[in-house]
């Protein structure tokens, strides 16, 4: 189970790569990718004969759908952040999710705020500060590394609110609430691109289409199911430290295939974030209710 998991997390860590090869807007590729994983998802779910409870449905379907479209527009701005700044720096802003839970979790789940939480806020928001580098130059070529963090942090806000609205999805397994919530995705982007103008997939060059597909079916539908089939007789505290097989691959594949790199002042940056969302991960599996499914990511 645990090749399994650490095969899910490469399978995310190298999204950025096909993304930035995919000639469509991020909207389009957050629909297609949408209604791809959730045709992969139904299918596996019927050959697996996996029965849904309808009447859980209609109990949390305000949540289901608020969180659908979550996860849609999280998508999107991750997408967008990948266009304008490096994989590294979007990865990591991203990562930053956990924070923004953290910061919302007094009001939202009534948890108390520690002098720990804190300090990983802190440390957190200094590690973006350094990522983000103002005295290093932050526009180099077609990039522009402060709006794609800030796409990455806006990224990292919907999902957070993923995380929060799925604490209060009851008797429904995460496999059943991420095919919905897919489903949902590509049915609250449809009008969003038809809006922006953005139906016409009749251009689309064979590479672009490829890697759609690989995206969809691989890194998408795939990779969900691999997720919540390795989870099941994992400990909590295991899925946290394999998940961070996805941000260090990421950084590593677009040192390979991209040529990107990292300053040490935006290394150091990076360990700090990552440092500080593992950090809350670790409290956050200590007050999390038994057998409570995490959310996959990304």
């Amino acid at each position: 189970m645990k090749m399994r998991l650490i095969m899910t997390m490469l399978i995310f860590g190298s999204i950025g790569i096909f993304v930035k090869k995919i000639e469509l807007s991020s909207s389009e590729i957050a629909f297609l990718r949408g209604v791809i994983g959730s045709i992969f998802l139904l299918l596996a779910s019927f050959i697996v004969k996996h029965k849904t409870s309808f009447k859980a449905l209609k109990k949390n379907a305000i949540l289901l759908l608020l969180s659908g479209a979550a996860i849609g527009f999280n998508w999107i701005f991750l997408f967008e952040a990948y266009r304008y700044t490096t994989i590294s720096n979007a990865t990591i802003s991203y990562y930053f999710a956990p924070i923004f839970v953290m910061m919302l979790a007094p009001w939202v789940l009534k948890e108390k705020l520690t002098s720990v939480k804190v300090v990983c806020i802190i440390s957190a928001m200094v590690g973006l500060f350094l990522i983000v580098n103002p005295g290093a130059g932050n526009t180099s070529g077609s990039q522009n590394h402060v709006v794609g963090v800030f796409y990455g942090l806006l990224a990292a806000a919907f999902y957070a609110s993923i995380v929060l609205m799925n604490k209060f999805i009851k008797n429904l397994s995460g496999f059943e609430t991420t095919l919905v919530q897919l489903m949902v995705a590509a049915i609250v982007l449809f009008p969003y691109i038809w809006w922006q103008g953005h139906l016409n997939f009749a251009d689309l060059n064979t590479t672009s289409i490829i890697y759609i597909l690989i995206l969809g079916i691989v890194h998408t539908g795939l990779g969900y199911f691999l997720y919540f089939t390795s989870i099941k007789e994992l400990k909590g505290q295991t899925i946290a430290v394999l998940s961070y097989i996805d941000p260090i691959s990421a950084v590593i594949i677009a040192a390979i295939f991209l040529s990107e790199g990292m300053s040490l002042i935006q290394m150091i940056g990076g360990v700090l974030v990552l440092g500080a969302t593992f950090l809350s991960e670790k409290l956050e599996l200590k007050i999390a209710k038994k057998g409570q499914t995490p959310t996959p990511s990304p």
